[in-house]
This record gives C-alpha cells, structure tokens and sequence, in this order.
C-alpha cells in the first residue's frame, strides 16, 4: 500500500475553536505531504484524558527543513509557522542549515549543547548502567537510543532546549514547528512531554510516537521502549512528571497555563 494511503485517512468533521481549525475526530491526516520532509507534521488533534482536543493548526513536529524546496517552503508559510526551532548539534546545524523561509524566525534549541556545561542530574555511570540493562532486558534493537532516551532527561543541558521549545508553544504568538534531523527522538522526546503535559493519555502519546516508522518509511525508526525509557528516567530523578516539568524544565505555573490555554478546544 502506497505512504499516501498509510497516512491520509478520512479527514475530520472540523470546528472553529477560538479562530484555529480544530478536528472533532483524532485520525485526521496530520502530513504535510513534503516530500523532503516527511515526518513534518501536525501535533494537534488528540483527545485528552478529561474529553478536550488538541488544537490543530498550531505546533508541528518535522525532521531536517534542509532540503526544502521553493513550493515546500511555501506551504509551510501557509500553515501560518512562523518560528523553527531546531533541536540538532552544532555540527548537524553546520552540514545542513535549515532553509527557513522568508517570515519564519530561527531559534537554536541544542539538546546537546555545552553551554549550560556537562552536568547531570544523576550519576553519569549509573544512568548508563541501567539504561544499558533495561534496553538488553526489553530487546531492544538499538542500544544506543536505549541509552539516548534517558540521558535527554537526565543531561542539565537538555532541559534547557526542551524548556524553550515549550516556553515558546505558550507564549509565541503563531505557529511552530521544532524538528531534529529525523525528527523522531529528540523531536519524538518534545512532543511526548507536550502532548502529556496537555493531558493527553500515555497510550496515545506512544502511538504519536511510533508513527514515525510510518512517516519515515522504516519499521525500526523507533522502539516504544525507548520512550519508556525516558518516563522512567523522568520518575527516577525528579518522582513526577509534574516535577520534571517545574523543576526539570523550568515551567512556571504560568508557562504550563498558557502553553493548555493556547492548545486545548
């Protein structure tokens, strides 16, 4: 069955919710359909726990934008984004720099970055030891992403680049897209901690999640295990997820208030 077919399914019976499109239905086709970009696409449209929807139209989640043609960038200008914050290294942002279009501003959010220094909120070798025995005991097929999940809760550097792309899902005033090179972990990490803090159920979270295999083409993109991971590392170090955010990432209890004003319908 062609990718088309795999993601387009019956577009949703829509409602206007506080001026932005919002589906009555979660299964709409979130895609972009770029062709250089394929897991750009909508975080919008789930349901949450209490019964309230995302809203659509408003945050995206993508892999690189560096081979944006002309017609893609325009697109994007259509969905009404008008900040990309990039999640990648120095060196991935060197090789291959976005192609943002015009009216679209640019913002480093270095997961990886030494600015913040190399701290850690637990033990280094601790956190490696563990990760490394959970991913042999689940199976995992990538140990390296079984160790990278956890260490993007655990590394002080981190919290800095997901407090901003979170910060700015509150207060910036259009549309957002971050991305990473893939935009399946780092990126798959952020949209896991947005859609939970939006109160959207685990279950549904890991489902977002997943579809990158789909969105990329390739059936071991992800391994829900991984995600796992890092929930169970958000535990381990701060014993909530409402403390991962307050202390973690540095929400305020206004940020957190204007980031489920600005999504939930």
């Amino acid at each position: 069955m062609k990718r088309r077919a795999l993601l387009a399914t019956a577009l949703a019976v829509t409602v206007a919710v506080g001026g932005v499109t919002t589906p009555a239905r979660a299964d709409f086709d979130r895609s972009l359909h770029l062709a250089s970009a394929t897991n750009f696409r909508d975080v919008g449209g789930y349901t949450t726990a209490d019964g309230r929807t995302v809203r659509t139209g408003v945050v995206f989640r993508s892999n690189k934008l560096s081979n944006l043609t002309p017609a893609e960038q325009q697109v994007v200008v259509s969905r009404g984004i008008t900040l990309d914050l990039d999640l990648r290294n120095v060196s991935e942002r060197a090789q291959e720099p976005d192609k943002v279009p015009a009216g679209v501003t640019y913002q480093v959010a270095d997961v990886v970055s030494l600015a913040h220094g190399l701290r850690f909120h637990k033990d280094a070798a601790a956190t490696l030891a563990a990760a490394l025995a959970a991913g042999l005991f689940s199976g995992s097929s990538d140990l390296g992403q079984s160790i990278g999940y956890p260490f993007m809760v655990n590394f002080v550097g981190a919290d800095y680049a997901f407090h901003d792309v979170l910060y700015a899902v509150g207060h910036h005033s259009g549309g957002l897209v971050f991305h990473c090179s893939a935009g399946k972990d780092r990126t798959g990490w952020a949209t896991a901690v947005l859609l939970t803090l939006l109160g959207v159920p685990r279950a549904t979270v890991e489902q977002d999640f997943l579809a990158s295999n789909t969105y990329l083409g390739r059936s071991d993109a992800v391994e829900v295990s991984w995600l796992r991971a890092a929930f169970a590392q958000v535990n381990s170090v701060y014993g909530s997820f409402d403390n991962y955010l307050r202390q973690g990432l540095m929400l305020t209890d206004a940020d957190i208030a204007a980031i489920r004003s600005r999504l939930l319908g």
